[in-house]
């Protein structure tokens, strides 16, 4: 008989809309269990924006109840003030995350895109169509919640032996503990 199924729940950060993805992956099997989007008001002042993100994470984390989390690594873009916002949605995902006591690993677009699609260089449509034939959607998810299934595919796929480590609160890169 194989094991009980493992829930990954994927994020990917942003400020104005944060993607998320839930999947459960049994054997080589994997299935597509939810997806979303956590949107912020562009109205609101910085610090209320990262509180919905939080409280955003964190009810998708107390609704599907995942065993792992997986985060897409953000580096510099051309705009830093733009980089400075995207750092802290992605601060506000960890921290709810980390504050469910989840194991967290991160990927860089890169490992995500060659997890996902098989090479690194992969546009976002192909990595979008991977998506939909790997967890057999019937539609196309948004792009945020395909960006979040997808690196939750890439932690389903390279992410193994995960759940037999005691990484609950601490930070994992690439399936590494830090």
């Amino acid at each position: 008989m194989s094991a009980h199924p493992l829930r990954i729940l994927g994020i990917d950060p942003g400020l104005r809309s944060t993607g998320f993805g839930v999947i459960e992956k049994q054997g080589n099997a994997l299935s597509y269990i939810a997806s979303g989007c956590i949107k912020t008001n562009p109205d609101d002042s910085l610090p209320l924006r990262v509180k919905t993100l939080l409280d955003g994470v964190g009810e998708v984390v107390a609704t599907y109840q995942p065993q792992q989390a997986a985060i897409e690594i953000v580096f510099v873009n051309v705009n830093p003030q733009s980089t400075l916002l995207l750092g802290q949605a992605r601060g506000a995902a960890l921290s709810a995350l980390v504050l469910a006591h989840l194991p967290v690993a991160e990927y860089t677009a890169l490992q995500v895109k060659q997890a996902v699609v098989g090479h690194g260089k992969a546009a976002k449509e192909q990595v979008q169509q991977m998506v939909i034939r790997l967890l057999k959607l019937s539609g196309a998810p948004g792009a945020d919640a395909a960006d979040a299934l997808a690196c939750a595919i890439a932690h389903a796929h390279g992410g193994q032996g995960l759940g037999a480590l005691a990484t609950a609160g601490r930070r994992v890169r690439g399936g590494r503990l830090l």
